[in-house]
């Protein structure tokens, strides 16, 4: 019947614009004709049953919906793959960044590595050196204990706060090894100041009697002193000793005496004056 209708249709619509959409309109219920025919076919049941028009349209729901999941599903697997690409990027840009750290950091390492065998070895010098110098500082320390003794009283008060803090021979000590060099440079540089200088100072002189005087001693350098009283009837010489210094009296030299005192205190012109010397 679909075949005669259409070769009327055509018959008629020779030749015209009516008939034209005529044929459109044929072939288009041909078309669908042929796919409802086919859902049909294909959502007949097994025994031969035909179905309701309400069953295809269901049929072809559902097919339409299972078609519009699959595209969906596949839109969504794309941009899950996309996503997982960059995150994959990014993820390699991090691990190229961190290996490029660790690289850093082994060259670092390697460097302190050198760098503290470097400074471990030095120690080890300096250890070394130490242990030279707190030998050589001992003996330093010994003798000038030593000097100690031989000088006059004078010189020996000066640098009192410095040689309390020499250590006992042997003894351990809290001062580093440049402390005891500074203390110990510091006496001698003292000693040797005094040494270069006549120095005049007022003293209490025990006599021979038992009696004491107050005198005016002069002192040349560290190994040589003379004194006198102020009325010139006591005076004596001095020299320095193993075991600290010693006075002898001698009071026939008084007058030359007070003379180098007055010339010291320019309470004469200077002059050349004799005195006897006994140095030890």
């Amino acid at each position: 019947m679909l075949i005669e209708s259409h070769r009327l249709s055509c018959r008629s619509g020779r030749g015209g614009r009516s008939g034209r959409k005529g044929i459109k309109w044929m072939a288009a219920a041909i078309v669908l004709a042929g796919l409802s025919g086919l859902i049909l076919m294909g959502a007949a049941p097994d025994d031969g049953t035909p179905q309701t028009i309400e069953e295809t349209r269901l049929a072809l729901e559902k097919w339409v919906e299972t078609q519009r999941i699959i595209s969906q599903e596949k839109h969504d697997l794309a941009l899950a793959v996309e996503m997982l690409n960059e995150r994959i990027g990014l993820v390699q840009r991090e691990i190229e960044s961190l290996q490029a750290k660790i690289t850093e950091s082994e060259s670092g390492i390697a460097q302190m590595d050198t760098k503290k065998a470097d400074l471990v070895e030095e120690n080890d010098k300096l250890k070394q050196a130490s242990a030279s110098l707190g030998d050589t500082i001992a003996a330093l320390e010994e003798r000038t204990r030593q000097l100690l003794v031989r000088l006059p009283d004078p010189i020996r008060e000066r640098v009192k706060p410095l040689s309390q803090r020499l250590p006992e021979k042997g003894a351990q000590t809290k001062l580093s090894v440049a402390e005891r060099f500074q203390n110990t440079v510091g006496i001698l540089n003292e000693v040797d100041k005094f040494n270069r200088e006549i120095t005049l100072t007022s003293e209490v002189r025990t006599l021979p009697d038992g009696t004491s005087v107050e005198v005016t001693a002069v002192y040349i350098g560290i190994g040589y002193g003379c004194y006198a009283s102020a009325n010139g009837a006591v005076a004596g010489t001095g020299t320095a000793a193993e075991t600290g210094w010693i006075w002898t009296a001698n009071n026939a030299v008084a007058s030359q005496i007070t003379d180098v005192i007055a010339i010291l205190k320019n309470e004469k012109v200077a002059s050349f004056v004799q005195l006897p010397m006994d140095i030890r």
